[in-house]
């Protein structure tokens, strides 16, 4: 596919079964069985072929929308970091407490 940056190939690869490859391939499936109660066919048992079809094509689609997402989303994270290494000064470290300096005393009330 063409449309991811060759920064994005480094990348690990999705794993196979995704939330996007899942949600789009159960589209793809709705819509042949959709399409064929539209058109008065039993809508599970005929066009068998093209539920298998649309399914596969929403399969591949999600994983290389999940692909993309990946790689905008390193993108995003690299720049941050690079922000954060060029401005320390913005992002000190703050003192820590310990729980107790937090919470208020507690007084019970009878």
């Amino acid at each position: 596919m063409g449309f991811i940056p060759d920064q994005g190939k480094g990348l690990p690869p999705p794993t196979i079964a995704n939330r996007n490859s899942v949600w789009l391939a159960g589209v793809g499936w709705c819509s042949a069985v959709l399409h064929n109660a539209i058109n008065h066919r039993p809508p599970l048992k005929s066009g068998v072929h093209r539920q298998v079809l649309l399914a596969t094509i929403g399969w591949f689609v999600g994983y290389y929308v999940t692909k993309y997402e990946n790689c905008t989303f390193a993108r995003l994270d690299r720049d941050m970091n690079e922000y954060i290494r060029l401005h320390p000064q913005e992002f000190a470290a703050k003192e820590k407490k310990t729980f107790a300096e937090i919470v208020e005393p507690f007084y019970p009330v009878r």
